[in-house]
């Protein structure tokens, strides 16, 4: 029984965000335009946009924090090993974010001189960004060579 109500909340909670999703998304390409910046398309709800992105982010983030403390309480107590590997990994991915976020380039983007985002033209910022952009690609990367490696080994096995 419990499952199941497990199962309906969180097919709620995605019917949920995937109507909140689309209706941010067609704001943001068909509910008008803003001045254009520099001859470029303006949208007027970009600020909805990423605001609902954010807001993703963070609830992404608040759920995998709970089910890692939950998930390395349960296997603490049935076995103290597995649960030391399950800590490898979240070591691995702070490895990887403190490694991606010292290669990112801190310098001034010349570009991006508009008034309002002179606060985000910093080194903390700006690698930020480059921390979350390589840490995409790495992940990224490794998700196709574990489809790969899955689907040869699967392969293999027949």
């Amino acid at each position: 029984m419990a499952v199941t109500k497990i199962r309906k909340f969180s097919s709620w909670v995605l019917v949920a965000c995937t109507i909140i999703m689309l209706v941010v998304v067609v704001l943001f390409f068909f509910g008008g335009d803003n001045e254009p910046y520099n001859g470029q398309w303006n949208p007027k709800y970009t600020d909805a946009l990423l605001y609902w992105t954010y807001g993703l982010f963070g609830m992404t983030l608040v759920a995998i924090l709970c089910f890692v403390i939950l998930q390395f309480a349960n296997n603490f107590k049935v076995d103290a090993k597995k649960a030391i590997f399950g800590l490898g990994v979240i070591v691995l991915f702070a490895i990887m974010f403190l490694v991606t976020y010292s290669i990112g380039d801190g310098a001034p983007m010349q570009t991006l001189n508009k008034p309002d985002l002179e606060a985000y033209n910093t080194p903390f910022w700006l690698k930020l960004t480059d921390m979350f952009l390589f840490s995409i690609y790495i992940m990224g990367i490794l998700t196709i060579i574990g489809v790969i490696v899955g689907s040869v080994k699967r392969i293999l096995e027949k």
